[in-house]
C-alpha cells in the first residue's frame, strides 16, 4: 500500500536521532512508480533533496538533464563556489552517516563526503546553464540520487529530468530490481478478485431471497478490487517497459480511492449489524460514516500527491504526515460501530429471551472486531517493519504479503457475512437455550 521533504531542515534542527528515524522512514516506503521524472525546483535552499531511490541491477544507469539552473544569495555579499552544489548517489547506509556527520561537523559538505559518488557540481554546467550526464552503476544495490547544497546561503531554481533504468538483454527496464515482478503479481490477483466476484454472484443468486443491499455493496467493492489490480498490473508493465505508465495510473488511482472507501464504508456497516440485526443506521453511526467517508477521498488524494511529486518537493512531509493521520483516524473510527454492536447485543441478551441467537451473533461480531484489529495491524505496522528489513532485491514481497493478508480479510467478512437463511437455528432446544444463557451469563461483560 506499503516520507521526507523538509529533509534539509530537519538536518539542521533536529537531533541526530529524530533525522536518522526521518531517514529511516524516507527509505521504507516506495516513491513514485514512474522512473523518469520532470522535478521542478524553486528557490530552494535545503542542503539536501532527496529525489530517488532505485534498485539498480548488474548493468544501472542514471541520466540527468538540467537547464534553467539559476541562483540566488540571501546575503548581498555572498559568493558562489560552483563545486558547492551538485548530484551524487548515495548507498541507504550511506545516508545515516552523512546524517550524522553533518551534525557532528558544522562545515561538514556532503559532496566531499567518503560515503557519496558524485555524480557532477555546477562548475560542470554550460554557458546555457545546463548539464546532460549518465552515469552507469557497476555494483548492484540500492542507490538514492540526492542533490547537495553546501552553501545553504544560496536559494536554487532548476529543471531535472531523472531517468533510472537497468539494462538485461539489451532492453531498458525501468522498475527497480526488487519489484520487476510486480505486473504479474497484480494479474494473479487480478485473476483471483474476478473468480471471488464470480463466486460471490453465484452466491446472491442462489440466495436472492435472503440478499439484502450490504450484499450488493459488497459485490460491489469486489469489482473495485479487481479493476484496481489490473489497472496495478498495466501500470507497472509500462512503467518497467517505457518508464511512464501511459495514463494507467489515473485509472489506478481512481478506482484506489473508489476501493478505499467502499472497504471502510462495508467495514462500518457490517460493524453497526446493518442488513444482519437492523434495517436501519442510528445518528452516531450515520455520523461516523458520513466522517471516514470523506476521510477516506481525501487520503487517497493525499496518496495521489504523495506518489505523484516525489521526496524533492517541499511539502511532500506534510502530505505524508497527512496521509498518516487520516489512516490513523479511519482506523480508529471503525471500530467504534462494532463495539456499539456488540453491547447492544449484550443487553439483548438478557431481554429479549434468544440467548442462543445472540451468543451465537456476539460471537461472530467479536471475532469481526479480532479480525479487523489484526488486519489493521499487521497491514500498517509489521508489512512495512517487515519490508524495511529486507534486501532491495526482494521489495516485491511487502506488497505480496500486504496484498496476501488483504484477501484473507475479504475472505473473512465475505464467509462470515454472506447471505444465509434469515433464521437459521430453527430447531434450537431448551437445553441448548438454557446453555447459551449460562454462557452469556457468565461472560456478560465481554469486555474487548
Amino acid at each position: 500500500m506499503q516520507h521526507i521533504s523538509s529533509f534539509s531542515d530537519i538536518l539542521k534542527n533536529r537531533p541526530i536521532l529524530q533525522h536518522l528515524w526521518v531517514l529511516l522512514i524516507a527509505c521504507s516506503i516506495s516513491f513514485s512508480s514512474c522512473e523518469i521524472k520532470d522535478t521542478h525546483i524553486v528557490e530552494d535552499s535545503r542542503p539536501l533533496i532527496l529525489f530517488e531511490r532505485f534498485g539498480f541491477a548488474d548493468d544501472g544507469h542514471v541520466a540527468i538533464s538540467l537547464k534553467d539552473v539559476t541562483w540566488k544569495p540571501k546575503q548581498q555579499k555572498a559568493e558562489l563556489d560552483h563545486s558547492s552544489m551538485g548530484f551524487f548517489l548515495a548507498r541507504d547506509p550511506s545516508l545515516a552517516r552523512i546524517v550524522i556527520e553533518s551534525e557532528v561537523n558544522k562545515s561538514f559538505c556532503a559532496l566531499s563526503s567518503r560515503y557519496v559518488e558524485p555524480m557532477f557540481t555546477f562548475d560542470q554546467l554550460d554557458k546555457s546553464s545546463s548539464y546532460n550526464g549518465l552515469v552507469s552503476i557497476f555494483v548492484p544495490d540500492e542507490y538514492s540520487l540526492v542533490f547537495g547544497n553546501c552553501q545553504t546561503e544560496f536559494e536554487v531554481s532548476m529543471q531535472v529530468h531523472t531517468e533510472m533504468y537497468n539494462i538485461q538483454h539489451g532492453t531498458k527496464y525501468f522498475l527497480p530490481a526488487g519489484m520487476t515482478i510486480l505486473p504479474k503479481l497484480y494479474f494473479v490477483l487480478f485473476t483471483i478478485y474476478v473468480c471471488f466476484f464470480g463466486v460471490w454472484t453465484y452466491v446472491c443468486i442462489r440466495q436472492s431471497d435472503t440478499v439484502d443491499k450490504i450484499h450488493l455493496i459488497m459485490l460491489a467493492l469486489l469489482l473495485v478490487k479487481a479493476l484496481k489490480m489490473i489497472c496495478a498490473s498495466e501500470d507497472t508493465m509500462y512503467v518497467n517497459k517505457t518508464g511512464t505508465p501511459h495514463g494507467w495510473d489515473v485509472a489506478f488511482y481512481i478506482f484506489g480511492i473508489l476501493k478505499g472507501t467502499m472497504l471502510f464504508t462495508v467495514i462500518i456497516l457490517i460493524g453497526t449489524g446493518w442488513s444482519f440485526l437492523k434495517p436501519y443506521l442510528q445518528e452516531r453511526e450515520k455520523n461516523v460514516l458520513m466522517t471516514v467517508i470523506p476521510l477516506q477521498v481525501l487520503e487517497n488524494v493525499a496518496y495521489v500527491i504523495i506518489d505523484e511529486t516525489g521526496p524533492a518537493t517541499k511539502d511532500w512531509m506534510t502530505w505524508n504526515q497527512l496521509f498518516l493521520l487520516i489512516d490513523i483516524i479511519c482506523c480508529f473510527a471503525v471500530f467504534f460501530p462494532i463495539i456499539w454492536s456488540i453491547k447492544s447485543l449484550q443487553q439483548a441478551s438478557k431481554t429479549d429471551g434468544k440467548a442462543a441467537r445472540n451468543l451465537e451473533k456476539l460471537i461472530l461480531f467479536k471475532q469481526f472486531y479480532v479480525c479487523l484489529v489484526a488486519y489493521l495491524y499487521f497491514t500498517r505496522v509489521v508489512v512495512q517493519s517487515f519490508g524495511a528489513l529486507l534486501d532491495y532485491k526482494y521489495e516485491w514481497i511487502p506488497y505480496a504479503v500486504n496484498e496476501g493478508a488483504s484477501l484473507a480479510f475479504y475472505v473473512f467478512i465475505f464467509y462470515n457475512f454472506q447471505p444465509i437463511e434469515k433464521n437459521p437455528y430453527l430447531l434450537i432446544d431448551d437445553e441448548a437455550e438454557m446453555a447459551a444463557a449460562q454462557m452469556l451469563e457468565e461472560h456478560v461483560s465481554y469486555e474487548l
